[in-house]
């Protein structure tokens, strides 16, 4: 049943972080049709605003919009792995260049919540603690305060994902929580070049895990995964359905 219409920018806000959570928590798997009277039957929401919401994640590279065929979630091909990749190696050290020793004690103890979160998450909501592993790394981007570097280290972190959706071995969410760890105590201690190696060292240990290969993905209808992330309005975690 459809939910009752909000205001349309608050709608097309909700929609936008609901799709794009359910995406980087590998709901929507990469080349899922993401047709707008689906999405706005879930929503409660009109297909003007669907529309703008998808036309969001296309401008971050998350979808694709094909004419005449609809939306679908963006299918990178792995020959884009590397350029991704190498991309983001750059702009990460970037941010590790801008962060080291100057972390204050309230961003210290979000990054230290944040990975405690990716923790609890481990073993009990793999979906979720896919997503903050991502997360992290924005939140870190946001902290050097230059909206260039968070939103491209977003759309490039972002996108890396979707390749290792679709290239991967399963998600080690124990690697991901210590070698976060890791990167903020480098960055507490202040020293800009082992920061920069620690994070160099998380990023290939998670490309290392990449295959080849495509992985094989259990089907779900496209209303049950949207009926896991209906009422995620991006201000809470989303707990996708077991």
């Amino acid at each position: 049943m459809a939910r009752p219409e909000a205001p349309t920018t608050d709608r097309t806000g909700q929609i936008y972080r609901a799709l794009r959570h359910a995406i980087m928590e590998q709901a929507l798997a990469p080349g899922a049709k993401l047709p707008e009277d689906a999405i706005g039957e879930r929503f409660g929401a009109s297909r003007t605003i669907v529309r703008h919401a998808l036309g969001q994640l296309a401008a971050e590279g998350l979808v694709e919009l094909r004419r005449n065929r609809g939306a679908v979630v963006a299918t990178p091909a792995w020959e884009e792995a590397r350029d991704i990749f190498d991309i983001r190696l750059g702009l990460e050290r970037l941010v590790m260049s801008r962060l080291a020793g100057r972390l204050d004690a309230k961003q210290i103890a979000q990054l230290r919540a944040h990975v405690a979160d990716e923790e609890r998450a481990r073993g009990e909501n793999e979906p979720l603690s896919i997503r903050l592993a991502t997360e992290f790394h924005i939140v870190l981007a946001n902290m050097t305060g230059s909206a260039s570097i968070a939103r491209y280290v977003s759309e490039v972190s972002s996108r890396f994902g979707l390749i290792l959706a679709l290239y991967s071995r399963p998600h080690s969410s124990e690697c991901a929580v210590s070698e976060h760890r890791a990167v903020i105590d480098a960055l507490v201690e202040g020293d800009a070049e082992a920061a920069i190696k620690v994070m160099e060292g998380h990023l290939e240990a998670v490309a290392n895990r990449a295959l080849i290969m495509p992985s094989s993905r259990r089907n779900r209808e496209l209303g049950d995964i949207l009926d896991s992330y209906a009422d995620d309005a991006g201000t809470a975690p989303a707990q996708p359905k077991r």
